[in-house]
């Protein structure tokens, strides 16, 4: 629907002010934070992109996604019986067959995720992006994160980029596809708009702000405007979206941030894994710190809570 495309406007400063006025929002305290928490721990994507990956850190991470927090923790909060678990653990291709046979040897059914499609810069030849798509899913990945090609966002070549998603999109088969839109590489908040608009026409199953791998990650005007766009998209065609804010959230409190902006743009019912997730490596590590403080009334000394 190009004719939609061409109409987009943004309102930018009106957007930075509302960025403003979320970062000055009170912090939820006790109990309270404590559920939004753990919350947060069941829709994060546990994950792991480093060239010095192995079957072995891949293994513990897997560990880790099954046991997010530790279970005296969780039986003080009398949760220890609920089956919280991390959303899904994401890995480089190369590393979904090690995360399938750590999570089945665990006995659990958390998905595996896997960058695809020329991560992280997008700057490969389409044949080879869909040829690595088809065998992260016959590796046995069940999402599948592809990257798209700034350079069809920056010279205006949007029938282009449809007709790339689309193929994307048959390439991952039943796999979920979340497309990564590295916002901080796409010019303008209109643009982004725009690309959030045409990822979903052309089957996106979410929306991601980053690859965490440019200057620019998530930033509450960017998920401001690719929450609007999702609530657009949904008002038009009855189709939900999810969204997926990635790169550079470390800590308890960003992670409750961007549940309370998710809660106030979209609704509740967009607070669960199936639509909301958080892209994150190091962020477990501070939420399970502010549980255990919260649990014991002092913070954990680093060799007490393991590492993902």
């Amino acid at each position: 629907e190009l004719g939609w495309i061409s109409k987009v406007h943004v309102n930018r400063p009106a957007v930075v002010r509302h960025a403003e006025r979320i970062k000055k929002w009170r912090t939820l305290k006790g109990n309270w934070q404590a559920a939004w928490l753990l919350k947060a721990v069941t829709c994060i994507d546990l994950t792991t992109l480093s060239g010095d990956d192995t079957p072995s850190n891949v293994q513990r991470l897997c560990f880790k996604a099954k046991h997010p927090i530790r279970e005296d923790l969780l039986k003080a909060l009398d949760m220890h019986d609920k089956g919280i678990t991390v959303g899904a653990v994401c890995v480089y291709p190369a590393r979904v067959t090690d995360a399938v046979n750590a999570l089945k040897a665990a006995g659990c059914n958390i998905p595996v995720a896997s960058v695809a499609a020329g991560f992280p810069s997008g700057q490969t030849p389409l044949e080879t992006k869909l040829a690595e798509i088809k065998l992260a899913v016959e590796y046995g990945a069940r999402e599948i994160d592809i990257v798209i090609s700034r350079s069809l966002v920056l010279t205006g070549q949007w029938e282009g980029l449809y007709e790339e998603i689309c193929q994307c999109r048959k390439a991952c088969g039943e796999a979920h596809m979340k497309t990564i839109l590295a916002t901080g590489e796409l010019g303008s908040l209109a643009n982004v708009y725009k690309a959030s608009m045409i990822a979903m026409m052309a089957g996106s199953d979410f929306i991601k702000t980053s690859t965490g791998k440019e200057v620019e990650n998530a930033t509450f005007p960017v998920g401001i405007v690719m929450m609007r766009a999702i609530k657009e998209y949904y008002w038009q065609t009855g189709n939900k979206v999810g969204f997926k804010p990635a790169g550079g959230i470390r800590t308890a409190k960003e992670a409750i941030t961007w549940l309370m902006l998710v809660k106030e743009e979209l609704g509740v019912e967009w607070l669960t894994p199936e639509l909301f997730r958080l892209g994150a490596s190091s962020l477990l590590g501070d939420i399970e710190q502010q549980i255990f403080y919260h649990v014991t009334g002092s913070y954990a000394l680093q060799h007490e809570l393991a590492m993902a």
